[in-house]
């Protein structure tokens, strides 16, 4: 008997059925071990000695192994072929050899980069043993990721309250999507004209040319600067006649991209089927574990995780026989074509990510998968299937035009573009980040020298330069790999972990940093910039992928590391935090401290006139107050976008009463008021009331209907509001009325006594008599519709594919949430409880079940012991110390003095709270 073990179970039971009697196939679910998530786990001092446990579910998975090993004479770790694989297999065996489960039993290590019979077969015949430069290099990023986690993190929390944490690779990515949310603040706009001219052939076709030359200089693009400018050239080409100088027809090739890398896999994912990378990986995933197709469970891509673009030859083979077949032989080429990564960091050994079997097309494959699944897999057949397709033949036209009007003379050029043919263009083409306002491919009618043009119009249209667009997932994932930040396994978790955290947000398929994530930046680059420096980052990669070439010792790489890194982590903590909110406010001040309207200094207080605005740090994170403080108490939040929503703004008047109807910002949210607040006056002790002082008033208020945005809000939709409840109409049946109003629990109409919650859809202010009756006789039939008696069962999305167990999604007291196994995960603010898909909950559910295990805060801790009381003595007062409370313990009481002179307190000490200052 043989023992396989792999990572998941459905390909454990893939592998099972390829390789029948004689094997047992059991499952890891990953990763077994990992390490405590305390302080102590990796000792530096110890030669980076590290502790690794295995909690209770992965233990279970242990004794099945050990079982199973027990009765057999071969144990064959068959995991993933990429250095995670590798790690899991020494994990596994390392933990077998704890329990001395292994007592003469043959070890092999096999992999395979296709779950297709054939693929596993010839795999068992080549075993070898577990590559221990590969299993170096996941010991030194798994410690170098602890070390700089568990060291930093504390020193986050200390000078910076609210933050949550800081990774080596997380924080470098979170500064490229800060630096350049900061690019785009301190961007200024500037001006410039283009001018476009309307022609027409003697032939009577029209097209577009563009200036770019007059009287003897060449245009650029923003050389046209001013409107006086534009004008002057446009007023010229009006009366002026055009010819065509000369037309130059040039071939041009186009060659296909290369089959997908994981990054580029990513990127297209994002641009083509909107799906973050994390969806990417995990669809990705699940084609590789395969599906039954005719009866027989196949994989039908190779390995996702990789950087390598070449395919094996038979692969190559198979996709050109294929391209003869279905699409003629001229769109096979000559020779098969061969690609060279152009990547300095690649380094994985493996194909490209391609179909298993070219002849198993995408409209097969839909047959049996979901939508995203078969969306991705068409994404992927095409690129491998293009890569070894025939070029395209493109034709690209260029007509010089020259406008002659008196002395003056200007050029003009058309360009265009015609595709002869199309090659692998017929099957794909590669998307892009940006739109692209080229006008190449256009196609220009027939011209020759000399031809007289007739002008139809003139237009010169101003135009403003624009900042960077903000990164997309997509651009992101690009951006990283050219830095040599990451590798192809990390991306979607990074990308998670930030989201996650609340350091970016996604808004329009763009990140945006949130407050918090500009503040951890900021500190970081302030007083430990070497560790967020693109350079040092795609370095220290480089050195750990000679760990895996066998190039140099992974402890060195540490040791090399931790010195400068430790020393640099104990010179902060003598930073004070004032020190740190300077150093914070220069940094960040495009940010939080724009130029004003009033033209007022930036940092100047609006309310007294005479304060510093600066930065402060909170238990919930950071804030904009006052110098003057307690004396002033202005507070506003970080962004200025977010404290004017906070402010007093007036809407209009209301035409009844002639108040102000304005919206504010409250404790509970935005809300809006009718009027100002009368409030009584004060009155000293025994004072009578002055009958000429005006009587308290409360303004009418009501909170902003969902639906309604704060910076969209009229004056009659306020009034609207502030009107409620409204009377919808009279019933028919008891001539009551039927009122529609916003209560404790949202908005509803109401009969008589019976309250009907509002639906998905309706609006409070448009809702009309019929669909209010209707909402109250279904309230009347179903008097517990709305109503909660425990939690709500919620909705099963369906299985957790590698850890079982039902995903279900449900209501909560802080949102939707998705859980399973005792692992609850929110979900996003873009998602809702009827929008969210499996893979979309797995994913969240992962990286949530990934934050509990590796994070501090996140950690169980263990129960302590009752410590023997002691009583407190004198606080200690440090700035960074977090507030501490202790009590002293109640003291023994004495007999009381007999006839005492004046009655005495019990002798002894009282409890009394004693708190450290921050």
């Amino acid at each position: 008997m043989k023992v396989v073990v792999v990572e998941s179970p459905s390909k454990a039971k893939t592998i099972n059925k390829y390789l029948g009697a004689g094997y047992e196939v059991l499952a890891s679910f990953g990763h077994i071990r990992d390490l405590p998530a305390k302080d102590g786990s990796v000792d530096p001092d110890q030669d980076f000695k590290m502790l690794w446990e295995i909690d209770p579910q992965s233990q279970k998975r242990v004794n099945d192994i050990a079982r199973a090993v027990k009765g057999a004479d071969t144990l064959i770790l068959a995991t993933d072929p990429d250095r995670e694989g590798e790690a899991i297999s020494w994990h596994v065996l390392e933990a077998l050899n704890e329990k001395k489960a292994l007592k003469g039993q043959t070890i092999q290590r096999v992999v395979f980069n296709a779950i297709t019979k054939q693929s596993v077969t010839e795999a068992m015949k080549k075993p070898r043993e577990i590559d221990t430069a590969l299993v170096d290099a996941y010991l030194a990023r798994r410690a170098l990721d602890y070390l700089v986690g568990f060291t930093l993190s504390p020193v986050l929390w200390r000078k910076l309250p609210g933050a949550r944490s800081a990774g080596r690779v997380q924080s470098v990515a979170l500064r490229l999507v800060c630096d350049r949310e900061l690019e785009i603040e301190k961007f200024v706009a500037r001006e410039y004209w283009s001018i476009l001219a309307k022609l027409k052939t003697p032939r009577g076709d029209e097209f577009d040319a563009r200036l770019v030359g007059a009287d003897g200089q060449k245009f650029q693009r923003l050389d046209i600067g001013t409107g006086v400018q534009a004008t002057d050239l446009k007023n010229m080409l009006e009366g002026a006649s055009f010819t065509v100088t000369s037309v130059e027809a040039k071939p041009a090739r186009r060659n296909p991209p290369p089959p997908f890398t994981t990054s580029t896999m990513q990127q297209e994912a994002s641009r083509k089927l909107g799906f973050a990378p994390a969806i990417t990986m995990r669809l990705a995933q699940r084609l590789y574990e395969g599906t039954d197709i005719g009866g027989e469970t196949v994989g039908l891509i190779t390995y996702m995780r990789t950087d390598g673009i070449d395919m094996a030859p038979e692969a190559i083979t198979d996709i050109r026989s294929m391209i003869g077949k279905n699409y003629g032989k001229e769109y096979v080429p000559g020779s098969p074509r061969t690609y060279q990564n152009k990547s300095k960091n690649a380094q994985e050994a493996h194909e490209a990510v391609r179909p298993t079997s070219a002849s198993r097309t995408p409209q097969e494959v839909a047959r049996y998968v979901d939508k995203d699944q078969a969306r991705l897999y068409e994404l992927i057949w095409n690129r491998a299937v293009a890569s070894q397709m025939e070029s395209a033949e493109l034709e690209r036209t260029t007509v010089d035009i020259v406008a002659k009007n008196g002395a003056r003379v200007a050029e003009l050029r058309a360009s265009g573009q015609v595709v002869k043919f199309d090659g692998f263009l017929t099957l794909y083409q590669e998307g892009q980040d940006e739109a692209s306002d080229d006008d190449e491919s256009k196609r220009l009618p027939a011209m020759s020298e000399k031809d007289a043009l007739a002008k139809l119009a003139i237009e010169a249209d101003q135009h403003f330069t624009e900042p960077p667009p903000r990164f997309s997932e997509a651009a992101l994932v690009k951006r990283m790999e050219e830095l040599g930040i990451g590798r192809p396994s990390t991306y979607a978790s990074i990308l998670q972990v930030l989201q996650d955290r609340g350091y970016v947000r996604i808004d329009k398929k763009r990140l945006i940093p949130e407050d918090k994530g500009r503040v951890v930046v900021g500190f970081l680059e302030s007083f430990f910039h070497k560790y967020v420096e693109y350079d040092f980052t795609a370095s220290l990669e480089e050195q750990l992928d000679k760990v895996s070439n066998n190039e140099i010792a992974w402890k060195k790489v540490l040791s090399d590391f931790w010195t400068d890194f430790i020393g640099a982590v104990n010179e902060i903590k003598e930073i004070r935090i004032t020190q740190v909110l300077d150093a914070l406010n220069d940094l960040l001040e495009p940010h939080i401290f724009p130029a004003r309207a009033d033209g007022a200094p930036v940092r100047q207080c609006p309310q007294c006139g005479n304060g510093q605005l600066s930065l402060k740090v909170g238990r919930f994170g950071a804030f904009i107050g006052c110098s003057n403080y307690p004396e002033c108490n202005y507070t506003r939040q970080m962004t200025p976008g977010a404290a004017s929503a906070q402010a007093t703004r007036v809407l209009g008047q209301d035409p009844e009463t002639g108040l102000d109807v304005t919206i504010r910002g409250g404790r509970f949210g935005t809300y809006l008021q009718l009027g100002e607040e009368i409030k009584a006056p004060k009155r000293k002790k025994g004072e009578k009331k002055d009958p000429d002082a005006p009587e308290p008033q409360k303004p009418k208020r009501a909170s902003l209907p969902k639906g309604i945005s704060a910076d969209d809000v009229t004056l009659e939709q306020a009034l609207a509001v502030l009107s409620l409840p409204r009377e919808v109409g009279i019933s028919p049946e008891d001539g009551q009325p039927i009122l529609a109003g916003v209560g404790r629990f949202g908005p509803y109409v109401k009969h008589d006594k019976t309250y009907a919650s509002l639906e998905e859809g309706d609006d409070v202010l448009t809702i009309g008599l019929n669909r209010a009756m209707h909402l109250i006789a279904d309230k009347i039939a179903n008097p517990k519709k709305g109503r909660r008696f425990g939690p709500a069962p919620g909705k099963t999305l369906g299985e957790h594919p590698d850890k079982g167990g039902p995903i279900v999604v449900k209501s909560g007291r802080f949102g939707p949430y998705v859980s399973n196994n005792g692992v609850n995960a929110t979900l996003p603010a873009d998602k809702t409880p009827d929008t969210l898909t499996l893979d979309e909950a797995i994913v969240l559910l992962d990286a949530r079940a990934a934050a509990l295990g590796n994070s501090p805060r996140g950690a169980k801790k263990p129960a302590k012991q009752a410590a023997p009381k002691k009583a407190a003595t004198k606080a200690d007062t440090a700035e960074d110390k977090p507030a501490v409370t202790a009590k002293a313990p109640a003291a023994r009481k004495k007999p009381a003095a007999k006839a005492p002179a004046k009655p005495k307190k019990p002798a002894g000490k009282t409890n009394k709270k004693v708190t450290a200052a921050e």
